[in-house]
């Protein structure tokens, strides 16, 4: 019982939540982990490692990722995603594609990216979005990340579809603020899908109810390991 399963995670549950859902398919004392959280909001590709995979976390982690998002223009939320109540933005306009697509671009490269608050990076052994629930000032430093490229793939304001290509550590969310904060309307996530990590695709991911069907062993991806 050792392999990695490219799980596709639904909407409304979380990355832990999965998890829990593969471990009952297994005989009891079977390690299973992730490799990268996805919010409960979004879906797509989960790498799930069962066994003596669980080591290969690191590796998945450190691979380039690619997602489908979509941004919301003229508008915020404190969690920057559409989990808490949203505050327009007074005054804001749709702007043309040509604008949308030239702010785009400065977020193509290595950047500084600030994460976002409700995020769980911890502060002194403690998440940061537990901090920021409890009414805390929370604080986190910009890190250094890349994205590899942004494609604007459909545009009907105030709604940004978009194709990402990034490293480890980068938040979509994180960038979908910059560009609302960019474009001087403010912006959040309203939708996201992990298409890839490495070479593990989500049009080749398992589907829960599928895996639960078909058993984990059947469900296992060969990954060069």
């Amino acid at each position: 019982m050792d392999g990695v399963i490219n799980i596709d995670k639904p909407a409304g549950m979380s990355s832990a939540a999965v998890v829990g859902r593969v471990k009952r398919l297994l005989p009891r004392g079977v390690k299973v982990g992730h490799a990268g959280t996805l919010d409960p909001f979004a879906t797509g590709v989960l790498v799930v490692l069962v066994g003596k995979a669980t080591r290969l976390a690191e590796r998945f982690m450190s691979e380039p990722k690619q997602y489908a998002a979509t941004i919301k223009l003229g508008a915020t939320t404190e969690t920057l995603d559409p989990e808490s109540e949203e505050t327009v933005t007074e005054g804001a306009t749709a702007l043309s594609r040509e604008a949308v697509e030239e702010v785009l671009r400065r977020f193509v490269g290595e950047l500084d990216q600030k994460p976002p608050v409700y995020s769980a990076l911890k502060i002194h052994g403690k998440a940061a979005y537990r901090l920021a629930r409890e009414g805390k000032a929370v604080e986190l430093g910009a890190r250094r990340v890349k994205v590899y490229g942004i494609e604007l793939t459909g545009y009907e304001w105030p709604m940004v579809e978009v194709k990402i290509d990034c490293g480890r550590g980068t938040y979509i969310r994180s960038i979908a603020r910059d560009v609302g904060q960019a474009l001087g309307m403010g912006g959040y996530l309203v939708k996201l899908r992990r298409t890839r990590v490495g070479s593990l695709w989500a049009e080749r991911a398992v589907g829960l109810q599928e895996l639960e069907r078909r058993g984990v062993t059947v469900a296992m991806v060969q990954t060069g390991d």
